[in-house]
């Protein structure tokens, strides 16, 4: 494995730095080295928020990452600020409720999923990130996804575990 630089971004209350901590905590669990920086305007729910994850074997030598190998983005404004980072051949991970354009760039792999949609089918919204998040384990295979369950039942709150899980396999179940 080389590792996986990863940008989440969208609006502040949409569990952008939540994704970004259980992955960190997975990773972690996993044995692999990581770093997550989050960064947030002062709004917070509502302004923009963003957070770097990186997940590799070898030595993290700055938390920064400045061209991210994944990018998994929430809403229009990320997707304008982010996309041009996005190394060639990147994955670029969008919900596709939310992001009302497609991609300029043509050297990346596009994925749209309708996680807002699939959250609601669910019951809660709020849990689109969870499934942007299963699409992402299944896609990059960076972590296994029983680690990443594991480590949102020991980090997150456990009256929504239930809830997040189905959401995460929602979105590791997700046709691509």
């Amino acid at each position: 494995m080389t590792g996986q630089e990863i940008v989440f971004a969208g609006f502040g209350g949409q569990g952008i730095l939540s994704m970004g901590k259980f992955l960190a905590f997975a990773g972690m669990e996993a044995g692999l080295n990581v770093s997550w920086l989050p960064s947030y305007g002062p709004e917070m729910r509502g302004g923009t928020a963003n957070c770097s994850v990186i997940l590799t074997e070898n030595t993290i030598g700055s938390p920064v990452v400045t061209t991210p190998t994944t990018l998994v983005v929430m809403n229009r404004p990320s997707l304008d600020k982010f996309e041009p980072a996005l190394v060639e051949n990147g994955l670029l991970i969008l919900d596709s409720d939310l992001v009302n354009r497609s991609p300029v760039r043509q050297d990346i792999e596009p994925v749209g999923i309708p996680a807002q949609s699939i959250a609601e089918r669910l019951g809660n919204k709020k849990v689109a990130n969870m499934v942007l998040l299963g699409a992402l384990i299944k896609m990059t295979q960076v972590v296994p996804v029983e680690t990443l369950l594991h480590a949102i039942q020991r980090h997150g709150k456990q009256q929504f575990y239930e809830l997040n899980e189905s959401a995460i396999v929602h979105g590791c179940d997700f046709s691509f």
